[in-house]
């Protein structure tokens, strides 16, 4: 088993290390007020928020697929985790995230995150936009003091909220908020090592405490303050009908909890440039979300945002997460009644700020641009990640996504009449050769571009039979730019076999990649066409194929496809085509 950091073949020296250090401290000043948020959202105690993004952030970092990975509560599982606490309880909800992670593990063990590898960009970068607009607005109470904020799971109701509370403005909470987003936007210009939401947050801080004591809402004020205690180690009580009542939400745990955590390394990857593992980020959230629970903590996943954050600040390495978990921790020991004074108007420019170096304008805006079903794809998530929910932004840009590319498959030339060309050194086959004048009427070879699958099973037998000849004794598929071919096509190339066995004719194909042969050997068709009607090269097919036709009828024929005269006067076949042509 390799171990997580593996310092000397990583090269991590000590200036990886600050970087680590500097990214760390940021993403982690950012999930305490994140961690209280979400737990109160969900309906335990701000505490149990900080629990997890302790544990289960350092389980991630650490185990995840993903170096970059930043794990714990998120406002996605907010409506899941707070209806299971409702109906079932707050210790169901241990037992179902423990069950959840169970089943995580499972996923990554049997490669399921592999698929997560197919989600188009349009559909990662409206999904990612659309979050950052999401914690944009959502930080426009806090930072204009509103009172008496009722938060929705709707979009247009949070908007409606702030409309509503309008009258209830705190000019103290704004200028607090100014001080703080002075600071994170001059620090970096005057000293570039130091993290600018650091400074903004104990400026503007120690501003309200000294100046506008009493007048500006904190973070203590609002969600109750932190206990500074560890958390105890403690097993859920395990029981079969407990477990029973609990699979369903646990599995809508680990599904989103899935979902979310490989978008979040997506996302990652397309901002360092770096591939992550997909099946051992699973497993990775599954460990956390099995142990955390031990410990009092709710579900976890990849938190999109604070893993941008951490990017953003430079992160180098996994330990920027553990640096995270383990400040967050320090917080919890020694500075949680500092961290409960920090004003929430505060922490909005930070969250502000994070939301608008994660929104990938310039991405956005090229795609935009491009007014075709790309761009519509990346609307259409954008808008539903905004106005709906995560999830179902994710099912709708990719049910687009892949109508589009069924769409394209199907205005794609899948199947293409050749014959050699004689002017060629190689007499490679080529469809500019078939025409009125030379088009051989007992031989018929297609060339067959890309999957044969459900989407374009029909038009490949369509253009087959329109195109195939009336007369033709032997039909020749090249399949050797066939990746794969589902149970669809395969009934449709076994209707297409069928129509010409009928009328006698005898099937070739040729270069068949090993596990396109795998696939055909696995049904009815390997047998159907017959082992020996199998060949590497077309030009041995063809040779194959001459040997098969009525040679009386190649007497007048004036098309000369296939050099017939100099094969009928040659019997030994010593103009056969070359088994490196054809290609």
């Amino acid at each position: 088993m390799k171990i997580p950091f593996q310092w000397n073949k990583l090269n991590y020296s000590i200036q990886h290390f600050q970087k680590d250090l500097l990214s760390g401290l940021i993403v982690g000043v950012i999930a305490i007020p994140l961690a209280m948020a979400f737990a109160i959202a969900s309906g335990v105690k701000p505490e149990y928020g900080i629990y997890t993004t302790i544990i289960a952030g350092i389980i991630i970092s650490i185990f995840g697929g993903s170096k970059f990975q930043i794990g714990g509560p998120t406002g996605a599982f907010v409506p899941i985790l707070l209806g299971i606490v409702i109906t079932y309880g707050y210790e169901d909800l241990l037992l179902a995230g423990l069950l959840a992670g169970i089943m995580l593990v499972v996923m990554g063990i049997f490669k399921i995150g592999t698929l997560i590898k197919f989600i188009p960009r349009p559909v990662t970068i409206g999904f990612t936009s659309g979050i950052a607009v999401i914690i944009f607005t959502g930080q426009i109470a806090n930072l204009l003091g509103l009172a008496n904020i009722e938060k929705h799971e709707s979009f247009i109701d949070n908007m409606s909220e702030i409309g509503i509370h309008l009258d209830t403005f705190n000019i103290y909470s704004l200028i607090v908020g100014i001080i703080c987003l002075f600071f994170i936007i001059a620090t970096p210009k005057v000293l570039p090592k130091v993290p600018g939401p650091i400074i903004g947050l104990v400026t503007s801080t120690i501003a309200a405490s000294f100046l506008f004591n009493g007048e500006v809402a904190t973070i203590g004020s609002a969600y109750g303050g932190i206990t500074s205690s560890l958390p105890v180690l403690q097993f859920p009580e395990i029981t079969w009908e407990r477990v029973e009542r609990l699979i369903a939400p646990a599995l809508a745990i680990a599904i989103l909890g899935g979902i979310e955590s490989l978008l979040s390394a997506v996302v990652a990857d397309s901002m360092t440039g770096t591939k992550h593992n997909s099946n051992k980020e699973l497993v990775g959230q599954g460990l956390a979300n099995i142990i955390t629970p031990m410990f009092g903590g709710i579900p976890a996943t990849g938190a999109i945002a604070r893993t941008a954050t951490n990017i953003r600040s430079g992160a180098s390495s996994r330990m920027s997460g553990v640096i995270h978990g383990l400040f967050v921790l320090l917080t919890l020991l020694l500075f949680a009644p500092f961290a409960s004074q920090i004003p929430l108007a505060s922490m909005a420019p930070v969250l502000m700020m994070v939301a608008v170096n994660m929104s990938e304008r310039k991405p956005f805006y090229k795609i935009l641009k491009l007014k075709n079903g790309e761009s519509l794809v990346l609307l259409l998530t954008f808008v539903f990640t905004v106005f709906t929910s995560i999830t179902m932004a994710v099912v709708v840009g990719l049910a687009l996504s892949i109508i589009l590319f069924l769409q394209r498959m199907v205005n794609t030339e899948i199947v293409s009449k050749v014959l050699p060309d004689h002017s060629s050194p190689r007499q490679t086959v080529h469809p500019g050769e078939v025409h009125s004048g030379q088009d051989c009427p007992q031989i018929d070879v297609f060339t067959i571009n890309g999957p044969l699958f459900f989407g374009t099973a029909e038009l490949f037998e369509t253009r087959i039979m329109e195109t195939i000849h009336s007369e033709a004794t032997v039909l020749i598929l090249r399949m050797g730019d066939v990746p794969f071919i589902d149970a669809t096509a395969e009934e449709n190339l076994l209707h297409v076999m069928k129509h010409f066995q009928s009328k006698d004719g005898v099937i070739l194909v040729s270069e068949a990649s090993p596990n396109l042969l795998n696939s055909l050997q696995k049904t009815d068709i390997y047998d159907f066409i017959g082992e020996h009607h199998f060949f590497s090269r077309t030009g041995e097919a063809i040779d194959f194929a001459l040997q098969l036709i009525n040679h009386d009828s190649c007497i007048d024929c004036t098309h000369l496809s296939f050099k017939e005269y100099s094969k009928l006067s040659n019997p030994k076949g010593d103009h056969s085509y070359d088994e490196q042509t054809l290609l």
